[in-house]
């Protein structure tokens, strides 16, 4: 039994949730820090009229950079275990994949983009899903391959 849990202790799948966990947790900071976030004086709560950009390339709003930090919350408490770890990989992928889904279907200056969402946002999203979902799938047996061997 200690070797089961050595084993998922340090599991791929737990370390990867974990450090996109904590990559969330720094942008959803980094969203709040002058400098970083450009224009910072134009953030609004939410909405199409928040001018802050993140690295200058990323439309963000306090609502857009507090999504972060508890995206970022959720996935570590999740990594805490290799079925959460998986979970989070591969829901919140499917999450970003509907996000890029719907930062290209509305008008980016419309009500509608209450995000806000922007041209590098949405391909940054289709990134962030596809690149979860294929962590999630790919490592969540990674584990195991070495304790049939």
């Amino acid at each position: 039994m200690t070797d089961s849990r050595a084993s998922t202790a340090t599991h791929p799948v737990r370390t990867a949730a974990m450090v996109v966990a904590a990559v969330f947790l720094l942008v959803g900071v980094a969203g709040f820090i002058p400098g970083v976030t450009t224009d910072y004086d134009g953030m609004t709560f939410a909405g199409h009229e928040s001018t802050a950009m993140l690295l200058g390339v990323f439309h963000v709003s306090i609502l857009h950079n507090i999504v972060h930090l508890l995206f970022g919350i959720v996935g570590l408490a999740l990594a805490r275990s290799v079925s959460g770890a998986t979970g989070f990989l591969i829901g919140g992928g499917a999450v970003y994949l509907v996000l890029w889904l719907y930062g290209v279907v509305i008008d980016h200056d419309s009500p509608a983009n209450f995000v806000p969402l922007n041209t590098a946002d949405n391909w940054l999203h289709l990134f962030l899903g596809v690149g979860m979902v294929g962590l999630g799938l790919a490592l969540r047996r990674a584990g195991t391959r070495g304790a049939r061997a």
